[in-house]
């Protein structure tokens, strides 16, 4: 497994995988090479952040130490004593003794987790305005989402991997969902220039069955989402392969995947979804359904533009919503700082 990055502190961490926040690159930065995961509390000091450490981090048992921790406190605990906000006010000296306590006891971990596994369009979802990025800011205060996105795989090479890149299932809780959205490299074309990557198309849906089955198999109550490949500009296909640093000679000029191609790879998702009694999104067919959907939704003829990416964030918080999955069903891990009593805010500490 992944090692993983804690982000802990304030609403400036809470709110860091905006549009533009700090968590959001940092996520994308290690996209595949470790996990950031938000432990972000709008709010709090050092104080609060001291009594709810415990719940806050994964016990010590659990697994593997965190890579690294931010504990980004202070601007609560420097509010002044006699405004309006001196019930997060927390004396000079005690704020410093608070950090070096919570420095001191860093080592856990109790959120639910959302895992999305894919090609590059998961990889890339934490981009600015991926739909990764706005997902685990959706679920800021109540579930971790966890990247598991793979640039240039295809289904075969995802089954290959799958007992790697996920946690076996002795590891704890399930995860509350997975999504799985490959296709787009199964489609390449078998007679272009990323051939190495085309997967036959009864093989592709056959993969599909069996990372279901694999997820099934290790964690029945999780909630798992296909997702198709999305249509294709053959044009901007084109284009961008001769302007974006071609790594495979391509003789014939012909792009490497066609949007009809792309089309029954996605009918075959939605079968696969179907057989398995599963949840899928045809990303394929809403998106043509839009108007100007080549150059709005797609970057380059395959990756999603930022409008791209809010059509596929939109669609998973639709269907986790359809499954009970959402913040409004799920309870913040620690007390929100509208629940935190000015007048005596360590008694919301006091029985988490």
């Amino acid at each position: 497994m992944r090692p993983k990055i804690y982000l802990f502190g304030d609403s400036i961490t809470e709110g860091s995988f905006t549009d533009g926040g700090w968590g959001d690159p940092l996520a994308n930065h290690f996209s595949r090479t470790a996990d950031v995961v938000l432990r972000g509390y709008s709010g709090y000091n050092t104080r609060s952040a001291l009594m709810v450490k415990e719940k806050a981090f994964p016990p010590s048992e659990s697994g593997g130490a965190p890579l690294a921790v931010t504990v980004f406190f202070g601007a609560n605990d420097a509010s002044l004593p006699d405004r309006y906000a001196a019930f997060l006010h927390v004396p000079l000296d005690e704020y410093k003794q608070n950090l070096i306590a919570i420095v001191a006891f860093l080592k856990k971990k109790m959120r639910p987790e959302i895992y999305l596994f894919g090609d590059s369009i998961t990889e890339g979802s934490f981009t600015n305005g991926g739909w990764g990025a706005s997902l685990a800011n959706h679920f800021s205060r109540t579930a971790d989402v966890v990247l598991r996105g793979y640039s240039g795989y295809n289904t075969r090479w995802a089954l290959m991997v799958k007992e790697k890149v996920l946690p076996p299932a002795e590891s704890g809780g399930a995860p509350l969902a997975v999504t799985v959205f490959f296709g787009a490299n199964d489609a390449s074309l078998p007679d272009r220039y990323s051939a190495f990557q085309h997967v036959p198309l009864d093989e592709y849906k056959q993969n599909l069955v069996a990372i279901v089955a694999f997820l099934k198999k290790q964690w029945a109550s999780t909630r798992i989402i296909l997702i198709t490949p999305p249509p294709i500009d053959e044009a901007a296909r084109i284009l961008a392969r001769e302007y974006r640093h071609p790594y495979v000679p391509n003789p014939s000029g012909l792009p490497e995947r066609t949007n009809e191609v792309a089309g029954r790879y996605a009918k075959e998702c939605v079968a696969a979804a179907a057989e398995c009694g599963v949840a899928v999104i045809d990303i394929w067919e809403k998106m043509q359904k839009l108007p100007n959907w080549e150059k709005t939704y797609l970057s380059d003829g395959l990756h999603l533009t930022p409008n791209g990416n809010k059509v596929v964030f939109e669609e998973v918080i639709a269907q986790l919503k359809d499954q009970k999955i959402s913040p409004d069903n799920l309870p913040p891990d620690l007390p929100l700082f509208s629940q935190i009593d000015p007048n005596d805010p360590v008694k919301s500490f006091q029985n988490l």
